[in-house]
């Protein structure tokens, strides 16, 4: 009868590995495919690489297993053009013996939650190129020499290797002109800007909601549509282009049109649902001056708090990594540079401690909760810093192929980041507490 039977427990999904993903996460007694790489971190995050076989972990640690490749993307570096992009074929690649953490190893362990799609990772490599390319960083001439598309290549390699640790085995311009559809793409750019707008004027709606519950009457509101504004998951350009670029022709390719809404700041955690609220047309059955119940407060807040608690775990994880990653840059002569270098290395050891530090989301205190405006703020505020944490990781890749000409302003460059960070994290840690006035 079975009754006792004991309950096979499902395998992890492996199907697809090396074709349309990239890694997966693995648990004990699951068995990783010959033709992959299994990485195991330990509690401190540390990790080591083993041969493919029957998962055995200890208690804490953690297992992935990827396929090498090569893998082949397309990606649009001007969102502004989305008929032209280029093809990608990359790797990941064997061990480096001379680092202590491989860098793809502490891309999956920091920025990837269960599975890393390739079409997750595509996007979040066109958004990288696309900022680098909108700052200046990067430059996309026409590339009517060699030497010009020598010199792009070149800084499109170590940005790839710096910042995912992949190689870039292959990079040609391709016409992506019959394979989209530029009128779909402008309807789904409007569509997503009025998403977002209804999305926030609800939020903003529940926020009032529950403030009034909560506190007092003659309390005056402090929620407002700014204040409330970061919770909430934006259409990002990149992000419109992903979608977009759904080819007509591919299977899938209406759900790869209508899902463009995912993270900005972490766009390879898997595909983030956007925050919970009503529909359309609940929202329009609702009589006027009735706002809507808590629950997508609820909603609201716990989207929130998990962007924020990813992005500094990210900063916790990264900022050390990369500041031994300027350790091993190779100085020009001078005492202004290596001075300069050194305050680097000093303000991103004090954010790492910052970051070791920062206190709880939720309270200002620890016998008083923050208000729903005040936790917008500091999630805000976290937003700042993480994206500074990304151009740093661009900027090491600018330096480690600089002349020694170029490392003034790139050093200049490196002042303004850190700026940013510790701004980012200075006003994450306070909690803008209202004045209270004595009474007698």
């Amino acid at each position: 009868m079975g009754l006792f039977s004991r309950r096979r427990k499902f395998s992890a999904d492996t199907g697809g590995l090396g074709a349309t993903l990239i890694a997966l996460r693995l648990d004990e007694g699951d068995v990783a495919p010959s033709h992959s790489t299994v990485v195991v971190f330990n509690a401190g995050g540390h990790a080591r690489r083993v041969a493919a076989g029957k998962v055995s972990c200890e208690q804490g640690e953690t297992v992935f297993c990827f396929h090498p490749g090569p893998y082949t993307v397309d990606v649009t570096p001007f969102a502004s053009a989305p008929e032209w992009g280029l093809r990608l074929r990359f790797v990941v690649d064997a061990a480096n013996p001379r680092v202590t953490q491989q860098r793809f190893d502490l891309y999956l362990y920091s920025e990837t939650a269960g599975r890393l799609e390739l079409a997750d990772f595509s996007a979040a490599v066109e958004m990288a190129l696309q900022a680098e390319l909108a700052q200046g960083a990067l430059e996309l001439p026409p590339c009517t020499t060699l030497e010009e598309w020598h010199a792009f290549r070149a800084g499109l390699n170590q940005l790839m290797y710096t910042r995912y640790g992949v190689t870039v085995d292959d990079c040609v311009p391709v016409d992506l002109g019959d394979q989209i559809d530029y009128a779909t793409i402008l309807q789904t750019r409007a569509q997503q800007a009025a998403e977002a707008e209804r999305v926030r004027f609800i939020a903003t709606e529940a926020a009032k909601a529950v403030q009034s519950d909560l506190a007092p009457a003659a309390a005056p509101a402090v929620s407002t549509p700014a204040a409330i504004e970061p919770t909430l998951h934006t259409a990002t350009p990149a992000a419109a282009a992903a979608a977009g670029k759904a080819k007509t022709n591919a299977p899938g390719a209406q759900s790869r049109a209508t899902s463009a809404t995912a993270s900005p700041a972490t766009p390879c955690l898997g595909r983030e649902s956007d925050v919970a609220l009503p529909s359309d047309a609940a929202v329009s059955r609702q009589p006027a001056g009735r706002t809507p119940s808590g629950a997508a407060y609820v909603r609201a807040t716990a989207t929130t708090a998990e962007q924020d608690a990813r992005a500094l775990r990210r900063l916790f994880l990264e900022l050390p990594a990369l500041g031994s990653g300027l350790r091993l840059l190779t100085l020009p002569d001078g005492l202004p540079i290596f001075q300069q270098h050194q305050a680097v290395l000093l303000r991103l050891g004090m954010a790492a401690l910052n970051v070791n530090t920062m206190p709880s989301l939720a309270w200002a205190a620890p016998d008083q909760p923050l208000s729903v405006a005040g936790q917008a703020r500091r999630v805000a505020q976290t937003m700042i810093a993480q994206s500074a944490l990304d151009e740093a990781w661009s900027l090491l890749a600018r330096l480690q192929l600089a002349d020694p000409q170029q490392w003034p302003a790139l050093l200049d460059e490196a002042d303004r980041i850190c700026t940013n960070l510790e701004t980012g994290l200075s006003l994450r840690r306070i909690a803008q507490l209202e004045r209270m006035e004595p009474s007698l």
